[in-house]
């Protein structure tokens, strides 16, 4: 099954964008964190992304930096990662996974045993932070012997001469980080988005997605209107924050959220001439 094609394709008949929700995986234990990815998945998203914790993550903020600090705590590993993509993908057949990950991590497991552990598991794509389609050789072949699509980021610094190998490299959708800098939640959307927007586009035909700093329904709503997919992490991160301890809280909080973000995905369909 391939799985964000049909995600995107699904949103893009529905008239709105797709949003693809950001957790940690086993944050803040295993099954609160299992509990956190059903919920939203209730909540209506699209796509499940999945921050493998790592202990220098380098694109977070400091609201996803604690969250992957409170699952290595707990005791989360590239197995027990593994294993909550294996019993999401029993329950959520048809619901596209993408981790988002280090190339550490990649490469400390072996780049090919690490994407075939990762197809095994449930896992449809790949978001390596800080591995450029330059020196990715590696895991684009072994993505392609797994059946593991690619993800690679835009940032708003990067010259149109680079565009159509990062284009190239990708397979799944590509990612327009709309602010320099790291995650975290923003008073406003950043500028410039659709002439971002428009600008990959000449070079790919893939779903183009946007993140970074945006958190809020009406911010959602803003970068629907150019933008095929919508990233949210911090906001729904701070959810699980904001209620340790509780779990059926953390759960509903983040149904509720992730049910507002959707709201705010729709546009109006072009008009009929």
């Amino acid at each position: 099954m391939d799985r964000i094609p049909t995600a995107f394709a699904r949103a893009r008949a529905q008239h709105r964008a797709a949003l693809i929700a950001y957790l940690c995986a086993g944050d803040p234990d295993f099954d609160t964190s299992l509990a956190a990815c059903r919920a939203v998945v209730a909540g209506g998203a699209d796509l499940l992304e999945l921050g493998v914790p790592f202990s220098d993550p380098l694109a977070d903020g400091l609201t996803n930096q604690l969250a992957a600090q409170r699952a290595l705590d707990a005791g989360m590993t590239s197995a027990r990662v593994l294993e909550l993509v294996r019993r999401l993908r029993a329950e959520f057949p048809e619901l596209p996974i993408v981790f988002y990950t280090y190339y550490n991590l990649v490469f400390a497991n072996g780049v090919d045993a690490y994407l075939r552990a990762a197809a095994a598991a449930g896992v449809d794509g790949m978001l390596t932070l800080d591995l450029p389609p330059e020196e990715a050789g590696e895991v684009l072949a072994a993505s392609r012997a797994h059946g593991v699509k690619t993800v690679f980021i835009v940032a708003p610094t990067t010259p149109d001469r680079r565009l159509p190998r990062i284009a190239a490299a990708a397979t799944g959708f590509l990612y327009y980080v709309s602010r320099e800098g790291v995650t975290g939640m923003r008073d406003e959307v950043a500028g410039g988005i659709p002439e971002a927007v428009a600008r990959i586009r000449r070079h790919t035909e893939l779903p183009v997605v946007v993140g970074f700093g945006i958190s809020r329904r009406d911010q959602v709503s803003q970068v629907a209107r150019c933008a095929d997919g919508v990233v949210v992490g911090s906001a729904l991160v701070n959810c699980v924050k904001e209620n340790l301890g509780d779990a059926g809280r953390v759960a509903a909080r983040l149904q509720a959220v992730a049910a507002d973000l959707v709201a705010g995905t729709r546009f109006s369909p072009p008009a009929k001439t």
